[in-house]
């Protein structure tokens, strides 16, 4: 497999995570009643697609097709949010799946800086990034924690 290939599959593993994340905190925004909470939804789900375009330019910049889509993994978590949402406290159970999606878009970051096979752009690139990432994290793992404790 070529340098160029192992960036793009690389990358694009991180972009269909991100995007998945955009797609539910969109949605999430849209079914909470909470109006804070709803609007830090809108600013997270923008920093995923920021970080969606970031990983797709450097995709393209090598040469590459970015991902158009995200996960199965997504798309099950996000359906699993919506039943846990429906039948208990709609806002906490947005908050765990979103913190959920948060650890796995993390782990994903994480796991592209430490693998050694990892072609050196594609971790430039995740380390540019791990601070938005890890701040995304952090913010929703903190909200999880309070409603939990409340």
């Amino acid at each position: 497999m070529s340098t160029e290939s192992k960036i793009e599959h690389t990358l694009n593993d991180l972009i269909e995570i991100a995007r998945d994340g955009q797609e539910f905190y969109t949605e999430a925004a849209k079914k909470v009643q909470n109006p804070e909470l709803s609007a830090l939804f809108v600013r997270i789900a923008g920093v995923k697609g920021n970080l969606v375009a970031s990983l797709s330019g450097a995709v393209s910049a090598s040469g590459g097709e970015p991902a158009k889509h995200g996960t199965v993994v997504g798309s099950v978590q996000q359906f699993y949010g919506k039943v846990r949402a429906a039948f208990g406290d709609t806002q906490y159970g947005y908050v765990a799946e979103l913190e959920e999606s948060e650890d796995r878009l993390l782990g994903a970051f994480k796991d592209v800086l430490t693998d050694k096979d990892a072609p050196a752009a594609a971790v430039a690139k995740a380390r540019e990034l791990l601070p938005e990432v890890q701040q995304c994290h952090n913010e929703m793992r903190r909200i999880k924690l309070s409603m939990k404790n409340a």
